[in-house]
């Protein structure tokens, strides 16, 4: 019979020996997996953390293995790529840091058998990701497990799968389930015995054959039905042979039918059930991506107190264990691979591997619904033949694979709507963040809107949309600022967009966690992307989290926003209240401010006067939530930030009254003739010239969309970013010449 045994303890390690070890350097550092060497040095910002190869080596003690035919060595997570040496000898090697590849090792187990993997994270033109927003850390992981069989067993060698395959159809009442078990080495006068399950554990039938397929009958089927029913059955398959079972595996399924209808959205079971939900990364503050289970569990009671019924599992393949959670907790699955931001044409294969992996190693999960293809992948241009090429041979693999889902995209914002590329996939979604990157909160609806008028046909979504926000307040937020505040503001309206616009077949947060982004000196703790509605220890909600909270999880709930911004210098301040009840009553040191009554939309507006030390109560029902503000004279500097290595912070600035600045937007700066003659010289020499003469950023023509976006920042937020993403970089000199002769030009007068 199969026995699986786990051997992440003592993992002699190195980073910096320069050959395969022959032996256990007792010099080196011992580890126990999951161990990522990135923990730290790729969460501290500047782009700098340590890429190469490093070694990890451990003795296997054949004694402490049952004894059995074959044994395979599985690992569940080596990033990026990984070689695999046993006893002194190469044995395989695998490229993609996110998925469980196996290897049979059993021709060269001795009594002490050296295993050494040598995990290479460095940069390379062949294996994907290579440019991202987030930290590649480089580890052993995962789990790293023995597996010994018979001879004859369940297969372990195909693209690292389970050997079993569980297709179930809906069929009225009933669910005919159809169970394809591959077995290698198999011999005549065997058999499988398929024994099905309910949740419970009680049989609920049994299919014995000689063929690799069997169909079953559910009858009475109970639906996975999301989080209001993720009802899941069992099927284990035993390998027979004389009467013994010789080997067994199992899986559970859920029995779910689904639409994607580009007019009313997700369909689950017959019924609209609208996705709305976040991105996940996986990875930890002082951890990296080497989570435990704990860790995932902690992520998924989060998501689910946040009312989330759909996570797209960005940008890679995710711990099998979480998916078995999404299955559990009946979260609807976005899951994709890591093919970002830049086509290579010498990857081509690793994406279609990759690609292999995730269908083969995930198909029996009812909560994933799409295959994701690429993610922003047209950052430099969306007309390249080879990335084209390379998308439909990856859409033609998932539908090959895989005839019970559909396969989608998520696009980068300038990608035009009338793309080749946007052709491709069966659904389409985009990264967009307007109101953050440039543009207003008020362009998101309508531009859905117009994509949604212009392909009536093709269901869309939005794939990203967020903004960075950590320990600083205002009473006047403001794109760019990093605060708390706006966030909260950005998300209201976003919650607003989207509650309009039922034809949105899914929506996901970018990010439910802030995360590892090494290359990131901003917001002013740098090495991370702060998008998240919750810090990156997991121990702080962000206000925007309890936004998300009173509108999709019906348990009820009253939130004070603001508590960390406690000083505040104006005699009456803006108070929001966050609740999913029907009215909300809120208290300044004992006295009512009024009772304001849901709008449809859970978010309360009050104006408190500001004196002294205020008490605040919020009541909403039988619920309560308290904070405290205090009157100050000044600005509480600490509630402001100031970038570290900043050129130039927007309060250094001269802001003579009536004239422009670099703190005024690009649109107020355009909408004046010397404004925009300024502008349009610094920008072709920021851009080079696209066809006809116009300008360009990042491969994409400079539309009449991309400059009403570019209208959103302000000129200093803009040259700033342009020395990350275009490298054009002014000194603090010449931004401060600039300023100079914007000081000169009076500002439009406002219509």
């Amino acid at each position: 019979m199969r026995k699986i045994v786990n051997i992440n303890r003592k993992w002699a390690f190195s980073k910096e020996a320069t050959a395969v070890p022959t032996g256990i350097d007792t010099k080196w550092t011992f580890v126990n997996l999951p161990h990522s060497w990135n923990a730290i040095d790729g969460q501290d910002g500047d782009s700098d953390y340590w890429r190469g190869t490093a070694y990890y080596v451990h003795m296997l003690d054949k004694e402490d293995l049952p004894e059995s035919d074959r044994y395979y060595i599985e690992i569940k997570g080596a990033n990026s790529s990984a070689d695999l040496y046993v006893g002194g000898e190469k044995l395989a090697s695998h490229d993609g840091g996110y998925s469980t590849w196996r290897v049979d090792i059993t021709e060269k187990i001795q009594a002490k058998t050296l295993i050494v993997l040598a995990v290479d994270n460095a940069p390379n033109d062949r294996v994907y990701p290579q440019m991202a927003d987030f930290t590649f850390y480089g580890g052993l992981y995962r789990d790293v497990n023995i597996i010994c069989v018979s001879e004859s067993h369940f297969d372990l060698d195909y693209y690292g799968g389970p050997g079993i395959m569980v297709t179930p159809v809906v069929d009225g009442k009933n669910a005919n389930v159809e169970v394809q078990t591959f077995v290698t080495n198999s011999k005549m006068g065997q058999n499988v015995r398929y024994t099905f399950y309910d949740k419970e554990d009680n049989a609920i039938g049994s299919v014995e054959s000689a063929e690799g397929k069997v169909n079953y009958t559910i009858e009475n089927v109970r639906l996975w039905n999301g989080r209001k029913d993720p009802y899941l059955y069992c099927v284990e398959a035993e390998l027979m042979e004389d009467g013994k079972v010789i080997d067994s595996v199992c899986t559970r399924f859920g029995c779910r039918s689904f639409q994607i209808d580009p007019n009313k959205g997700f369909i689950l079971n017959g019924e609209e059930y609208p996705l709305r939900g976040v991105s996940r990364h996986q990875d930890r503050w002082g951890i990296g991506n080497a989570l435990l289970p704990e860790h995932h569990e902690e992520d998924m009671e989060l998501i689910c107190e946040m009312g989330a019924t759909t996570i797209r599992l960005a940008h890679y393949q995710h711990d099998q264990y979480f998916y078995d959670l999404c299955d559990e907790k009946g979260l609807v699955i976005w899951a994709e691979i890591p093919y970002i931001s830049q086509h290579m044409p010498t990857g081509r294969e690793n994406t279609i591997s990759q690609m292999k992996e995730l269908i083969v190693q995930n198909y029996n999960h009812p909560s994933i619904v799409v295959w994701g293809l690429s993610n922003e992948i047209s950052m430099k241009g969306d007309k390249d033949p080879d990335l084209l090429e390379n998308h439909n041979i990856l859409q033609n693999l998932c539908h090959e694979m895989d005839k019970t889902r559909l396969t989608t995209i998520a696009a980068v914002s300038p990608c035009p709507i009338d793309s080749p590329y946007i052709q491709i996939p069966d659904v389409v979604s985009y990264n967009h963040y307007f109101g953050w990157y440039g543009g207003e909160t008020s362009q998101n609806g309508p531009w859905f809107d117009n994509f949604h008028k212009t392909h009536p046909n093709i269901p869309i979504g939005i794939s990203e949309y967020g903004c960075e926000a950590l320990n600083w307040h205002t009473s006047n937020p403001q794109q760019g600022d990093y605060t708390e505040e706006y966030q909260a503001y950005y998300h209201e309206e976003l919650i607003k967009a989207i509650a309009e616009r039922p034809y949105l077949w899914a929506t996901h947060v970018w990010n439910m966690f802030d995360f590892g982004a090494d290359t990131r000196n901003e917001g002013g703790e740098n090495g991370q992307n702060h998008k998240g509605l919750m810090t990156f220890d997991r121990k702080y909600k962000k206000d925007s989290f309890f936004a998300y909270k009173a509108w999709l999880n019906p348990e009820p709930m009253v939130h004070i926003c603001g508590k960390r911004y406690v000083d505040r210098v104006e005699d009456v301040t803006k108070v929001t209240v966050y609740s999913n009840q029907p009215t909300v009553e809120l208290f300044a040191n004992g006295k009512s401010l009024g009772v304001q009554n849901n709008n449809g939309l859970p978010f309360f507006y009050f104006d408190v006067p500001n004196a002294g030390t205020t008490k605040l109560v919020a009541v909403a029902g039988e619920l309560k939530d308290e904070s405290v503000i205090h009157k100050v004279e000044e600005f509480n500097e600490a509630y402001r930030l100031q970038e570290k290595g900043a050129i130039l912070n927007w309060f250094d600035i001269e802001a003579p009254e009536g004239y422009l600045n670099l703190n005024d937007k690009m649109s107020t700066i355009m909408a004046t003739l010397k404004g925009k003659m300024l502008l349009m010289g610094l920008l072709g020499k920021m851009m080079p010239a696209g066809k006809d003469g116009g300008m360009k950023a990042m491969g994409f023509e400079m539309t009449g969309p991309m400059m009403d976006m570019l209208g959103g920042f302000t000129f200093l937020r803009l040259l700033n970013m342009a020395g990350g993403m275009m490298g054009f970089e002014m000194s603090k000199e010449e931004l401060l010449e600039m300023n100079a002769k914007l000081n000169k030009i009076k500002r439009p007068k406002e219509k």
